[in-house]
């Protein structure tokens, strides 16, 4: 038995699995993120597809999603923050970062996911990225031509900077 792709700790049979196979719904919208997080690892497409609440259906391309899940390798989902979306709720929030690798490049995917229970079923409605943090420098920047902060007496190209 291997472990969920969603990072529980528990085997993809006995988490995510049954909710991808339709036996068993997601009771909350962090598990339900986690379930669509997974499906991308299990290559469940259709899935993705049918989470989508039923408004935002109509422009999801299945195909391109199959693609991507089938392109990248997924290494790994942070649940950042959850807003509602408990059992007794109708909407909920998740922020999570998902980190996967594309051509060789391992990419973050930081987003704020809504989620509408509708019919008594747990339904993905739309996400908004989060864009990384600008950092700001305590001191100028170091021209590679000029001292080096150091002090060592060479230019900065050739110490610290090399």
């Amino acid at each position: 038995m291997a472990g969920c792709y969603c990072g529980s700790g528990v085997a993809y049979e006995s988490c995510c699995g049954p909710i991808h196979e339709g036996r068993v719904k997601a009771e909350t919208a962090e598990q339900l993120m986690r379930a669509r997080y997974s499906a991308f690892g299990a290559n469940q497409a259709e899935f993705l597809h049918q989470s989508l609440h039923p408004d935002h259906r109509h422009d999801h391309d299945v195909q391109a999603t199959r693609r991507w899940a089938e392109d990248s390798q997924w290494l790994g989902l942070q649940i950042v923050n959850v807003q509602g979306g408990g059992e007794s709720d109708e909407e909920g929030s998740v922020e999570f970062i998902a980190t996967y690798k594309e051509q060789g490049m391992v990419r973050p995917h930081h987003e704020i996911s809504r989620f509408l229970k509708h019919d008594g079923a747990w339904y993905f409605v739309d996400g908004q990225l989060v864009a990384p943090k600008t950092e700001k420098r305590d001191q100028p920047k170091v021209g590679r031509n000029e001292p080096c902060p150091c002090g060592s007496g060479k230019k900065y190209k050739k110490c610290c900077g090399a």
